[in-house]
């Protein structure tokens, strides 16, 4: 711990690893610098890794701003096996044989996700009905009705080809959830699919190029991280109240 430091404020950029939740990042933050008011901008689920975008000391205002802020992913989605929780993490539901599909049926599918829609939240997710995180309701094997969610696909690159597994570049607005995707593509393919793999490599204008592993933040003297700490004035437009 570097001891009492309520003076730091300003953005920090970690790169998270998979075997971490965005809480524990926080939490290993706020233990190094001695601080409460740390908090973050986005969650990644459990399994993903990637850019994470902490606030420390007064940023935390800015934390709506940020959050709504576009999304870039890359990712892997594994065809022929659907999972409960749209991801690899999650309980075999069912598995398919993967047709032989070609790189340009598997776009042609992909290019009907693009643009603006709305998207059915899995279950397996932290959004509360009626105070209740979602994810505890399924793991009683019940189903909750979700109200669908406006999104937006900017961008979705097929990076490769090679069924069962397809790579990608995603980019997307808030409150997307690629497993989603993942699984709605698996569907629309005729053989079913779930995430096996993301990583978020940026944030509008914040890229993974510029994140601290968490091992190299602790590493760090507390003048090098003061350095490292992004101003909040930068990152939100003129006039913004902090």
């Amino acid at each position: 711990m570097l001891g009492p430091a309520k003076d730091l404020e300003g953005i920090l950029l970690i790169d998270k690893p998979s075997d971490h939740t965005s809480h524990d990042v926080v939490a290993r933050v706020r233990r190094k610098l001695g601080m409460k008011r740390i908090g973050h901008a986005g969650t990644l689920d459990p399994m993903a890794t990637g850019l994470l975008i902490i606030l420390v000391g007064k940023a935390t205002s800015a934390s709506q701003f940020l959050i709504s802020l576009d999304k870039e992913y890359e990712g892997t989605i594994k065809l022929g096996v659907v999972t409960n929780s749209q991801d690899a993490e999650g309980e075999i539901l069912e598995t398919r044989p993967v047709p032989p599909l070609t790189e340009d049926e598997v776009k042609a599918a992909i290019q009907t996700f693009l643009g603006d829609q709305y998207q059915t939240p899995p279950m397996f997710s932290a959004i509360k009905i009626d105070g209740v995180p979602l994810y505890k309701s399924a793991r009683k094997g019940e189903d909750v009705e979700r109200e669908p969610r406006f999104i937006r696909v900017m961008s979705w690159d097929l990076l490769r080809c090679a069924p069962p597994e397809l790579d990608f570049r995603l980019r997307c607005s808030k409150g997307t959830y690629v497993r989603t995707l993942a699984h709605d593509l698996g569907a629309k393919l005729g053989c079913g699919a779930h995430l096996s793999a993301l990583r978020r490599t940026a944030t509008h204008a914040f890229r993974l190029e510029q994140a601290l592993t968490i091992d190299q933040f602790e590493a760090m003297p507390r003048a090098d991280i003061a350095a490292k700490l992004i101003p909040v004035r930068e990152a939100v437009p003129p006039g913004f109240a902090l």
